[in-house]
């Protein structure tokens, strides 16, 4: 049964995927803006290019790699971008992030996923925009996170997945700020590491 996470709210992955996972999937979705002409005439879509990212941080809280739309796979292969959805279109996840967790280096102590908004449209107008983290074993949903929060923000750091106590955990920031890639974030995710 997936979780239904809400800001702030903490789990851990192995107790809710029933046991210990090896690999999980973070996905990415969300719809094409649409607006309606006049008296239902001349409608129309706008593509928006949200864009995933995952950065690794160490024990010190500093950014040892990055994963996203210009570099699709970590440096040692644990962490691999499927790659750049620029339209929102079709169903299902638009984006993902595999991560194979038992090859994650021991070094590194947490995974921050965040959203951009690449194109700068913010998320006042982005439809049905979610990630959620998939046991990649079996494909079964863990935990969803509804990216619904509305307001003029571009971007949002959604999730931080890390090592504690031997098992890995789930953290859901869900914390808006601005930019149009990871970089603009990093300040803001220091505080939650």
């Amino acid at each position: 049964m997936s979780v239904n996470l809400s800001k702030g709210q903490k789990i851990s992955l192995e107790k809710e995927a029933g046991g210990a996972l090896g690999r999980v999937t973070m996905g990415l979705g969300w719809d094409a803006i649409k607006s309606k002409g006049f008296l239902g005439f001349g409608s129309k879509t706008e593509a928006v290019d949200l864009d995933a990212s995952c950065v690794l941080f160490d024990e010190g809280h500093r950014p040892v790699d990055v994963i996203f739309f210009r570099q699709l796979k970590s440096k040692d292969g644990s962490v691999v971008h499927t790659g750049d959805n620029r339209t929102g279109a079709g169903d299902g996840d638009d984006e993902q992030i595999n991560v194979d967790l038992n090859a994650v280096p021991s070094n590194i102590k947490s995974l921050v996923f965040t959203v951009n908004s690449f194109t700068g449209q913010t998320f006042a107008q982005v439809e049905n925009a979610y990630c959620r983290l998939l046991d990649a074993a079996n494909g079964r949903e863990v935990a969803r996170f509804n990216l619904s929060v509305q307001g003029p923000h571009s971007a949002q750091i959604m999730a931080k997945v890390y090592r504690h106590n031997g098992e890995w955990k789930m953290h859901a920031i869900g914390e808006n700020g601005n930019g149009r890639t990871f970089d603009d974030l990093l300040p803001q995710i220091a505080t939650h590491l």
